[in-house]
């Protein structure tokens, strides 16, 4: 009995897979857009000082890409934990590189939960960014290491670029 699972990467999971996985491939979620939304008070920011991380939210003309992976049922429970500050577990369909639509499940962080941020002037976001630190690290390394990885995989994601240009310009205080 198969008691694999597919789990989709949009955000540090496509860079930072620290679960053991049975297979790997980029993948695409559809009617999803990434959007640095999510405060971060456990990873790339404190709870006085959060960070900013990325979230999905519903967009019915954009594709996410990102990476699928298959992975034993145990593995959810490091990604629980580690998903844990706003985060929930949700179904959706994943298409994969080779066609194939499979089952999946992906780690949003609702608008209603207590770290959102929502949107925000890209200026401020930027500074934001630039600015905090938390136990997982620097939140600028967070977006650059997100911008390269979706430049390695020829991702077209203006938000994340224009966010990371945004924040290469912003002065230390």
């Amino acid at each position: 009995m198969d008691t694999s699972s597919w789990v989709f990467g949009y955000g540090s999971l496509i860079w930072r897979a620290d679960f053991p996985w049975l297979e790997r491939q980029p993948a695409t979620l559809s009617g999803w857009a990434r959007r640095f939304w999510q405060g971060s008070h456990d990873h790339r920011g404190v709870a006085d000082a959060p960070g900013r991380v990325v979230t999905l939210v519903r967009a019915p003309d954009e594709t996410c890409l990102g990476v699928a992976y298959r992975v034993e049922s145990r593995v959810f429970d490091h990604l629980d934990q580690r998903e844990k500050n706003g985060y929930e577990r949700a179904e959706v369909s994943l298409t994969l590189t080779n066609g194939e639509d499979v089952d999946g499940v992906v780690y949003i962080a609702p608008i209603d939960n207590f770290a959102f941020l929502g949107d925000a002037p890209l200026a401020e976001m930027a500074r934001q960014i630039q600015n905090s630190t938390g136990p997982s690290g620097r939140n600028i390394d967070y977006l650059i290491e997100l911008a390269n990885a979706l430049r390695d995989m020829g991702a077209e994601d203006p938000h994340v670029f224009a966010l990371e240009a945004a924040a290469r310009e912003v002065r230390h205080p």
